[in-house]
């Protein structure tokens, strides 16, 4: 690992709709929790440096690295990863390509970080794209979606590609020693779906994971399957979907718990087990979308996160890097090349 025996992660502390304030809230507890954690935390120093003056305990693990190029929402991700040579994305990238750092983190531009990940820091070889695959709640413990905005128009040979880096990432970040894979389709029959989904089948029967056929919208979250593969279009309906069913949810039954005296009183009664329900479905306790194809641990965190998501990304990011992921995906993809060439 770059930094001995330290693992070193390289955040973009201007990513996000809370930075700096929460990134460097969220370094700052990563390190604390980490006591093998270095950081370098790259963006525009004068507004990082007043906000770290209560961190002397951690202050010889992280170095602040002045990139003052920022990559907005607002650009067009290629141009600006070509043009921004001194922003955090393009820093992070070139050093993790370099082996200066173990892996990258970033709550910034999800355009920037998939470019400077596809032509900064280079796909693995035997991978057409790169994909985001996110963890999401199923009621058991989590899923992996992948891909989830990535590639919004993809080729039937694509989706085994993802099967494969999604069941590598499953067995060693989450211990799914086989994971199960499925491919989203809107009935359960192989000859179902669109021209894209029918095509890929028979490719995902010969893939080198166990694949459990297709997974429909209504199954997606009953553990029918460890990671669910589809096109990053339909993947990110997915994830956008869940994402406001549960803030919906949650705010119904906080409206009904104060709505009455009854309720008011059953909510006090079952407060303890709706925590415990809001904690499964709360996206900050795992971090963000690993990159997953890209040579190196790259973790994309949640755009609104606040610390405690933005210190999970990192740890997230540690064990990628610890657990050598992007190696793992590289044999793996070797397996399914030698299928697809039988």
């Amino acid at each position: 690992m770059g930094g001995g025996c330290l693992t070193h992660i390289f955040l973009d502390m201007m990513g996000g709709d809370n930075a700096p304030g929460c990134t460097v809230q969220g370094a700052l507890e990563a390190l604390r929790l980490n006591p093998s954690l270095k950081l370098t935390l790259a963006g525009v120093e004068k507004e990082i440096e007043p906000l770290l003056a209560d961190c002397d305990d951690v202050r010889e693990r992280f170095a602040v690295l002045d990139t003052p190029e920022v990559i907005t929402n607002h650009e067009a991700p290629v141009m600006a990863v070509r043009q921004k040579k001194n922003s955090a994305v393009v820093k992070g990238m070139l050093a993790v390509r370099e082996g200066e750092a173990d892996g990258f983190v970033s709550a910034g531009s999800t355009g920037a970080v998939l470019a400077g990940g596809m032509f900064r820091l280079g796909r693995i070889e035997g991978v057409d794209r790169p994909a985001l695959a996110p963890l999401l709640p199923n009621g058991k413990d989590f899923f992996c979606l992948i891909d989830c905005g990535a590639n919004v128009d993809c080729l039937p040979a694509y989706l085994p590609q993802f099967g494969v880096m999604g069941a590598a990432y499953m067995k060693l970040v989450r211990g799914v020693e086989e994971a199960r894979v499925g491919l989203v389709n809107i009935g359960a029959e192989a000859e179902k779906g669109n021209a894209l989904v029918k095509a890929a089948y028979p490719l995902m029967e010969k893939a080198p994971f166990r694949f459990v056929g297709n997974v429909e919208g209504r199954d997606i979250t009953a553990d029918l399957a460890d990671v669910v593969v589809c096109d990053g279009f339909s993947g990110n309906l997915i994830l956008k979907f869940m994402e406001g069913v549960a803030g919906t949810l949650l705010g119904i039954i906080k409206t009904e718990m104060t709505a009455d005296v009854r309720g008011k009183i059953g909510g006090l009664i079952a407060k303890p087990a709706f925590r415990r329900v809001k904690k499964k479905m709360d996206y900050t306790e795992v971090g963000g979308a690993p990159l997953l194809g890209v040579n190196g641990a790259v973790v994309k965190a949640h755009g609104s996160s606040n610390g405690h998501a933005i210190a999970c990304a990192i740890r997230q990011a540690v064990l990628m890097a610890e657990r050598k992921v992007p190696q793992y995906i590289r044999e793996e993809i070797g397996k399914l090349q030698q299928e697809e060439q039988a």
